[in-house]
């Protein structure tokens, strides 16, 4: 029998200083998060993040946290459960980190009598700390514990021509009447995680080979693939170029990171002009601390404090029904194929 495992990042079990401390060491201790040594990522995450980041991630937690918990688990539940309501094979759901474990998650699929497994991890685009480490991850379960399950993968489906309508759909009913610019923010990454992605080794991250139709190193570059989508969902809400703009969010540290920044690029866009502004962040699929904090607080009020007059953030798809039947066609593609 078959089965499904939703897989999304996951949070901290409470937004107390504890279990965010708890939550960032699991996190930050991924060697495709932080891809130094390891007595260099200890050193980095124990001394140098930890001492104050717990304090300061948890208040920003308790700005964004529902009566039933984590937003972005919330919502990874109430999609979970909907999918279960529409198809007969059993469907879990865990998270990279914290609970539910990946463990759990193909224990609960094998206690059903399932013998093969769909992995969807929750990530539209390709980045060696998402799609890439819920792989490994799994892999490495696998292999430990369910040697018996065959698994496979759902690959990113940033380029799919069906997701890529729903997203445009679900924006254009968010999008105000009147805007002067439609932001694209996509979670930052190092720059050297694209380098290291990359299997041609000729990646430039310049505004020349991301943009080239034939690349085998599209596969794995998170930059193209973001501005593919900006590009693709540009082109179907009808908008010139001149009214959507794409930035990279959530930078740790001083190594260079994808550029431009958003919180760079809001405090000028009202120098250039441009006070109205919808933000969208399409590097994820359900809101979480990144959008409704960083987004839709911290960035909103510095871009007010410069100057604009009206910032409208855009839902992630969280429970769009578009996107739920989307994920029901892939599963069923898995389901009945031969």
């Amino acid at each position: 029998m078959k089965g499904i495992l939703l897989v999304n990042l996951g949070s901290p079990k409470s937004t107390t200083e504890k279990d965010v401390r708890i939550y960032l060491r699991e996190f930050l201790m991924d060697k495709r998060v932080i891809d130094a040594p390891w007595l260099i990522r200890k050193f980095i995450v124990e001394c140098l993040i930890l001492p104050k980041r717990p304090k300061e991630s948890a208040h920003a937690y308790q700005n964004i946290w529902w009566k039933e918990g984590s937003p972005l688990v919330v919502i990874s539940k109430r999609i979970t459960e909907k999918i279960k309501n529409k198809i007969k094979n059993p469907v879990a759901l865990a998270m990279r980190y914290q609970e539910p474990s990946i463990k759990k998650g193909l224990f609960e699929l094998k206690n059903k009598g399932v013998t093969e497994v769909l992995i969807i991890p929750l990530y539209p685009q390709y980045a060696m700390s998402t799609t890439e480490t819920v792989e490994e991850k799994t892999k490495e379960i696998h292999k430990k514990y369910f040697s018996d399950l065959s698994i496979s993968f759902l690959p990113p489906f940033y380029n799919d021509e069906n997701y890529l309508d729903v997203l445009s759909n679900s924006i254009k009913k968010q999008l105000p009447e009147n805007f002067d610019l439609l932001l694209f923010s996509y979670h930052g990454l190092p720059e050297r995680h694209i380098y290291k992605t990359d299997p041609t080794k000729q990646c430039r991250i310049d505004n020349v080979c991301c943009f080239e139709k034939e690349r085998a190193s599209h596969k794995y570059c998170y930059r193209h693939q973001c501005y593919y989508v900006t590009e693709k969902i540009r082109e179907r809400l009808g908008l010139d170029k001149s009214k959507v703009r794409q930035t990279f969010q959530s930078r740790l540290g001083k190594d260079p990171w994808l550029k431009p920044y958003t919180d760079k690029t809001l405090e000028n866009l009202p120098s250039e002009g441009i006070t109205k502004l919808a933000v969208v962040a399409p590097a994820f699929v359900s809101d979480c601390l990144e959008t409704l904090e960083e987004l839709a607080i911290t960035d909103k009020a510095l871009f007010l404090d410069q100057g604009g007059k009206e910032f409208h953030y855009i839902k992630c798809l969280n429970e769009d029904e578009n996107w739920i039947n989307w994920l029901i066609e892939k599963i069923n593609e898995y389901l009945y194929q031969s």
